[in-house]
């Protein structure tokens, strides 16, 4: 669902603030980031996550937006491996030598060539690579959209702490949204 302002578009019940802030909700200048460790994933997947991930790619993909794949180098201790199997693969795939998906990959330059102007960020890791990740697309003027039910973090007990985090001091990374709602606006249901 989506909520029309007098400053244009916004999905429905974005916290801590109406996003996108300035109501752009198109689909250029959108992509969605489908984060995903380079390790294999320690444990179970969610397939709940999965599938709100590919449904929330699919709708910025059919608005018109873009699908980039990120996959983040595993921490020092980390065994190597392949990315998860599940996710959705984007046109465009990125790799980076860190956990914040920018350190060592051409991501910055391939979204502001592509006048790239809004992140939604989806996928595992959500209080590492994710969350690092949203950090510096933040600090580089893009506006970042967190969608909760389609991260999947490591740690279960720390998913509502990267939530808070984000969402402090009137969203200093950024904003939270459900799957349901992102879909809903990007497709135009209500």
């Amino acid at each position: 669902m989506m909520t029309e302002t007098l400053g244009g578009v916004r999905i429905a019940g974005t916290t801590p603030y109406p996003w996108p802030y300035d109501g752009d909700l198109g689909g250029a200048g959108t992509a969605v980031l489908v984060v995903s460790p380079a390790a294999p994933w320690p444990g179970e997947l969610d397939e709940s996550v999965l599938v709100a991930v590919a449904e929330v790619a699919s709708a910025i993909e059919q608005a018109g937006g873009a699908v980039i794949s990120l996959s983040t180098a595993p921490p020092p201790a980390s065994p190597e491996g392949g990315p998860p199997v599940g996710l959705p693969t984007g046109k465009h795939s990125f790799a980076s030598a860190g956990v914040d998906g920018f350190y060592g990959s051409g991501l910055e330059a391939h979204l502001r060539a592509n006048r790239i102007e809004r992140l939604v960020l989806v996928g595992l890791g959500a209080e590492t690579s994710i969350h690092s990740t949203m950090r510096t697309a933040n600090d580089m003027g893009l506006e970042c959209l967190y969608v909760a039910d389609a991260c999947q973090p490591y740690d279960a007990a720390l998913a509502p702490h990267a939530v808070s985090m984000i969402e402090m001091s009137g969203g200093i990374f950024g904003a939270v949204a459900t799957a349901s709602a992102v879909v809903a606006a990007f497709t135009g249901r209500t």
